[in-house]
Formats: structure tokens, sequence, C-alpha cells
């Protein structure tokens, strides 16, 4: 293994000065994103946090000749799980149900710690624009800043500190690819599962960069990914439910609502055919009462003609119909008769009709006398009354 080299350099790269196109916007996002994202998970209980898989977690692997010693690092803490022989757990990789991949600390991602001296670190100077795309940014500087060539090495780059001057201090990290496809190699099956590998430093914890190939980085299957799929269509299949059924409600009370407003409106029709009903009825009883006013009553007639007939006349029918007065009776003085009733404010036109006809019981003539009742005006009526 190579020594590690720290030096203090100042690298002005190809595109040092320049901001790379389609990293601006997108770098901040994904750094906001980041930043909010821990925010939140600052506010729940640790526990919470490792059940909802918000806490980053990892689990590290040493490489000892034939054995590994496993190391679980939970956020900025790492705790000693213990070592086990290499061929074991190539074993559980080529059978999964050997046990100790099925255990809880499988579906944590497992990286390769190289040794402190494997990798090649170089601090540099670079512009605050290069930190987008840092990695691509020193990925010109191998050949400068390194014995090697590009092609030769794995290389990552990783944020030391902002300078208030528009200036960023980084590190660039460079191992041998010869040195690390041996490390692989040694691994056999277990170099596939592998999420990435890092170097470790000299107090014994991480560096923090990933020198795997983004190709060759193992695909993890995420453990919650189907209860989490289940939960989403559980979560969509009650949204659904819910707004169907908020739907079925509006639609329940828009029917009922029309029903009441239906209701309201029969009410509010039979109240006005009530209404009609009852102003026809006062008019009528007005128009009745207007009618009675201006005509005389039966008394009135009775007693007109009981002052005008002479004492030798009785009456043997006196009926009233319409504006019309028939008068069928006996009297000697029939001739008369009609002189004697003309002038009286309740009829007029008083005449005799058809021929009289002598009765030998009475000695009387039978007679039949028509009138014209006088109907008087009921405003003209009321007024005279008023005067």
């Amino acid at each position: 293994m190579m020594a590690a080299v720290e030096t203090s350099a100042t690298a002005t790269p190809p595109a040092a000065g320049l901001r790379l196109p389609g990293g601006s916007v997108l770098s901040r996002l994904r750094a906001f994103w980041r930043w909010w994202t821990r925010a939140l998970a600052g506010w729940l209980p640790e526990r919470v946090r490792d059940l909802l898989g918000l806490t980053p977690r990892r689990l590290l692997l040493r490489l000892d000749v034939q054995d590994i010693a496993l190391e679980l690092q939970r956020g900025d803490m790492a705790m000693a799980s213990g070592t086990v022989a290499l061929a074991d757990v190539q074993a559980a990789v080529a059978d999964p149900l050997a046990g100790l991949l099925t255990q809880r600390v499988a579906v944590v991602p497992r990286w390769l710690l190289l040794p402190e001296g494997s990798a090649l670190r170089r601090p540099m100077t670079l512009p605050a624009a290069a930190a987008e795309r840092l990695r691509e940014v020193l990925a010109f500087e191998i050949d400068r800043q390194t014995p090697f060539a590009a092609d030769d090495v794995r290389h990552d780059a990783r944020l030391l500190a902002r300078r208030g001057d528009g200036q960023i201090d980084v590190e660039l990290v460079v191992v041998p690819k010869a040195a690390l496809e041996r490390e692989l190699a040694a691994l056999g099956p277990l170099a596939q599962t592998l999420a990435g590998v890092d170097v470790a430093t000299a107090d014994g914890g991480a560096l923090g960069v990933n020198l795997l190939a983004s190709d060759a980085q193992g695909r993890r299957e995420d453990p919650w990914r189907g209860r989490n799929l289940i939960l989403v269509l559980v979560a969509v299949a009650a949204l659904m439910a819910g707004l169907w059924q908020m739907l079925s409600n509006r639609r329940a009370a828009a029917d009922l609502f029309a029903q009441q407003v239906e209701q309201e409106v029969g009410r509010a029709r039979g109240a006005a055919a009530q209404q009609r009903n009852l102003l026809d009825l006062v008019e009528g009883t007005q128009f009745l009462q207007q009618v009675r006013a201006g005509r005389p009553t039966m008394v009135e007639v009775i007693d007109e003609l009981a002052r005008r007939l002479p004492d030798n006349t009785f009456l043997d029918k006196l009926s009233i119909e319409g504006d019309r007065i028939l008068l069928i009776g006996y009297s000697s003085e029939t001739s008369a008769l009609v002189k004697q009733l003309e002038g009286s404010a309740l009829w007029r036109n008083a005449a005799l009709t058809g021929a009289l006809q002598p009765d030998p019981r009475t000695r009387k003539d039978r007679f039949t006398l028509t009138a014209e009742l006088v109907v008087r005006d009921a405003g003209a009526q009321g007024a005279t009354d008023a005067r």
C-alpha cells in the first residue's frame, strides 16, 4: 500500500472560473431538500427516526486477510458489530438463507472500508462555483496533482470548507484501480452487493467518499419498498373512497335540498292559491253586500205593498225573480191598482199582464201584475247614507 500524502496546492482547472451548465438550480434544490429533510427529522425522537429509516446507516466492512470486521455506522456514531470469517460471508451471499445476511443488518447498505494508507489525498483550493460539480471538476486535476493517469485510478472529492473570499477548500482522493480491484476480488461475490468504497481515517473513522464506480455499485432492494407501495395503494384507495363518499354526500345533500325546495315551493303555491281564493271570497262578499245594499229587501217591498194596496185587495202570490216583481191576487178595484202602485221608490213600470178573470166565489177579479224592481248603485247609496 502507498503512504498517504497530504500537501497543499492551488489549482485552476479548465472550468474553474465557470458555472457548469445544468448543475446550478438542480444541485441547489437537492441541497435544500437534504437540509430540509434533515431539519424535519431532527424534531423526531431517535427511535422514530430509526423506524422510519431517516437516520443514515451503513455497514462498514474492514477486510483483514481471511476475516471481515463489521462496524455499523448510524449517523455520526459507529458501533463495532464483531468479526466474521470471509468464507462465511461469501457463503451467506451465495445462499441468503445461510443466516448472516438474513439478519436485520442485511438491510443496511454495505461499504468496503479501505485502510488509511491506501488512498492518495490532495488538498486544493478552488472557486466556489466548482462546488456544484466538484467530482467532475477534480477529474481534470488527476494528471497534474497525482502521479497517476485519470484512467488508472478511482477518485472522489469532498468539500472541506467554504471561505469568505469566494473560494472553497476541497480534497481530491484517488486510489489505483489495481489496488481497488484486488480488494474487491478478495471479497468475492460480496463485492457485487457493495454500495460504495470509503477510506479509513487516522482516528479509525470513515473519510466520507465513495471510490466505487457508479455502474459497479450494488443495487440493493429497499425492504420497505413493498410495504411502502402497499401503503401508497391503501392511501390512494382511501383518498378515492373519501372523495367518492364526499361526492355522494354532496349529491345526497343536493337531492335533500332540492326536495326541501320543492316542498317549500308547493307550500308557497298552496298559500298563494288560498290567498287568491280568500281574495275572491272577500271580493265576492263585498260584491254581494254591494248588490244587497242597492236592492230593496223583501220586508221593504211587502211593507210598501201593504201601504199602497187597497183594503179590498189581497195577494195570492208574491215573488221577486231578479229585478222582476210578480203579483197575483184578487181585487175589486183592479183598474186602479196600477195607479196606486206608481210613484214608489222601490219599483217602477208597474203594469197588468194578461186578462182579468172574475171569481164567482169571491166576486173579485183575479189579476196578474208585474213591476221592475229599482236597484240603486251601491256607491251612490253609500254617499247618500253618509249625507
